[in-house]
């Protein structure tokens, strides 16, 4: 076994080029043997085996600086650099993360999890290089999915205008490109690379300047000539345009091509783009068949490519894209918006039925809220999902473009708290903290699946910009009721009466609040319990009766306690005179969580319904 011998890129580096296709299909059967255990992104890792071994092969991490977009395609980049024995704890409670981590590996350049940021943070590493006076590279690997985000282009646009030494590897695994042209482009490509061709081309340039009058005007006709036979032969010219020389596509799962240009490559100058076609699932049929639903997976069984059952309960997102269907038979006036996630949000099923109706945007979280203000603005009625935590790329298009122009777009935040094997980077833990205190917005998170699709109802018809919040994994398997209604904007209900201390919750803690509230009477203790829905307008008649009536008042939240809602409760209590009501917050302390299950995590921060009860009996003590 060729994978068993190699712990580090230096040990890669002493196999021979004729090797390296016999240890792609070792990583890439422990690439599946791994994911169908563990879980994870199956198929776009499984697309990028040969890049990651060209990439390590003919470079020399962690001196040349490899930034992987995302980190969706970095599998086999952990595996070759010292982690294979760690591997199966991958997205694992303490285990390795699931993205590249600075603080996991010197090999893991540049943190990720959010997409289009990798062109970013190489050029800031190759303009590091050249005030330093170093010659290592800075090499970003970006699909082409992330590049409809729009940072990736404004780092294109500087990149071309500095001009400092540094490498775009676009791993495209969507294009439609005629193969023939493929081919010979990257021939041409490779050709172009060679040695001989640079030193020949250099050697031209000289002779042509020297001729007299006339020199500079055929040296300029030469380069046109050149640009218009690469820009009819390869799809490069927008790259080219931006200031990069373009090289491709190439085979991504051709080894020998891809060793030899990046051997070529390596003595470059100025910015460079190599366009790199893959497959995504390679090697898995069904991966390859539905590469959309191997993106990320659960367990499951390799030979069946089946995964575990599904949860008897409906999914938060299911039932939000099932309503916006209901909701959306009735008015024509309703529009679905998604940034590049149509299944992940549950609007799949919306884009089916009304696809004149449905936009997705590709990864552009900004267009997507300015584009529904524009929607708004004329008079439909938007409905935006977006996960939680990519919504906080868009913070200033919610401010500027929606609110203060107090436009009626609903943003549906899906995956709002804790969102368990992905980590930090996608926690959606601060969305309360950073909506709330923008003027004119109206923020909710329902108690179940029930009470979403009344606020989502709620939402769309409100006239005003409002934020719903619900959480990822499944509901409670509540009855449904038949009819959606309307709720009243800014009031609770109080769903437990209790004269020792009450807890006041928000969306998906009220449950644990209510069994909470069940251990404590067992034990004497009599909690009121309070589902808040709303954040922003809070309930004020209802919470301040509550804690009058009480003195005693825990909030509960999946939410960071800095200026989140046990923060909006407080405000509320100084503003009026309440200030003897003894508070205790629980929720998301100042740091952030790492992977783990929900549950496990939960737990761990006390906001389960056990240490909710824990926590209100030391308070009452």
């Amino acid at each position: 076994m060729l994978l068993e011998t190699i712990d580090s890129p230096a040990d890669l580096k002493k196999l021979k080029p004729e090797q390296l296709p016999a240890l792609a299909e070792e990583l890439r059967r422990f690439l599946l043997e791994t994911v169908s255990t563990t879980g994870g992104h199956l198929g776009s890792n499984l697309g990028t085996v040969e890049l990651t071994i060209a990439l390590h092969y003919c470079f020399d991490s962690p001196r040349d600086r490899i930034i992987w977009d995302v980190g969706h395609q970095a599998y086999t980049h952990k595996i070759l650099t010292g982690r294979r024995g760690q591997f199966h704890t991958q997205r694992q409670y303490k285990g390795l993360s699931g993205f590249p981590k600075r603080s996991e590996s010197e090999h893991d350049a540049f943190g990720v999890g959010h997409s289009s940021t990798s062109i970013s943070a190489g050029l800031g590493m190759a303009a590091a290089a050249a005030l330093a006076g170093t010659k290592n590279h800075a090499i970003a690997v970006i699909g082409d999915g992330s590049l409809t985000g729009g940072m990736a282009f404004e780092a294109l646009n500087q990149a071309g205008h500095l001009k400092k030494n540094m490498i775009v590897i676009l791993n495209d695994n969507e294009m439609s490109i005629s193969r023939n042209v493929g081919a010979f482009s990257s021939f041409i490509s490779r050709k172009m690379t060679g040695r001989y061709y640079r030193d020949l081309k250099k050697e031209m340039q000289g002779l042509l300047r020297q001729i007299p009058a006339i020199g500079t005007d055929i040296l300029h006709f030469a380069k046109r000539a050149e640009n218009s036979l690469k820009g009819f032969l390869t799809p490069g010219s927008l790259f080219e345009a931006l200031g990069f020389d373009y090289l491709g596509p190439l085979d991504g799962h051709d080894l020998t091509q891809l060793v030899e240009v990046f051997n070529n490559i390596n003595e470059l100058d100025g910015p460079l783009l190599v366009h790199v076609m893959t497959t995504k699932g390679k090697g898995y049929k069904p991966a390859e068949d539905t590469p959309d639903k191997y993106h990320g997976v659960g367990a499951f069984d390799i030979v069946t490519g089946k995964g575990s059952p599904k949860a008897a309960a409906k999914s938060y997102t299911d039932v939000f894209g099932e309503t916006m269907v209901q909701l959306a038979e009735q008015d024509p006036k309703i529009v679905a918006i998604t940034a590049a996630m149509p299944d992940g949000t549950g609007l799949n099923k919306f884009a089916e039925r009304f696809p004149k109706r449905f936009f997705d945007v590709g990864i552009a979280e900004q267009h997507a809220m300015t584009f529904a203000a524009g929607l708004a603005a004329d008079g439909f009625r938007p409905v935006t999902a977006i996960y939680s935590t990519f919504l906080q790329r868009a913070y200033d298009q919610v401010f500027h473009d929606v609110c203060l122009q107090k436009l009626p777009v609903t943003i549906a935040m899906d995956r709002g708290g804790l969102v368990g094997d992905d980590g930090p980077t996608h926690h959606g833990v601060f969305d309360l903290s950073f909506l709330r205190h923008i003027p004119g917005i109206t923020l909710m998170a329902p108690k179940d699946e029930n009470e979403l699709r009344h606020m989502l109802k709620t939402a769309i018809y409100s006239g005003t910009t409002m934020a719903l919040r619900y959480p990822r994994g499944a509901g409670y398997g509540v009855e449904m009721d038949a009819e959606l209604r309307s709720l009243e904007i800014g009031r609770g209900e109080l769903l437990v009466e209790g004269d020792d201390l009450c807890l006041i919750a928000i969306g998906s803690t009220v449950q644990p609040a209510l069994q909470a509230a069940e251990t404590l009477r067992l034990k004497g203790i009599n909690a009121s319990v309070v589902n808040a829905r709303f954040v922003k307008p809070l309930d004020a008649e209802l919470i301040v009766s509550v804690a009058r009536k009480t003195g005693r008042v825990v909030t509960v939240e999946e939410n960071a306690l800095q200026g989140g809602f046990g923060s909006a409760v407080l405000e509320l209590f100084f503003d009026n005179g309440l200030q003897d009501v003894k508070v205790k917050r629980l929720g998301i302390p100042d740091r952030y969580i790492e992977h783990g299950s929900q549950a496990q995590l939960r737990s761990d921060l006390g906001i389960d319904a056990e240490g909710i009860a824990a926590a209100a009996m030391e308070f009452v003590k």
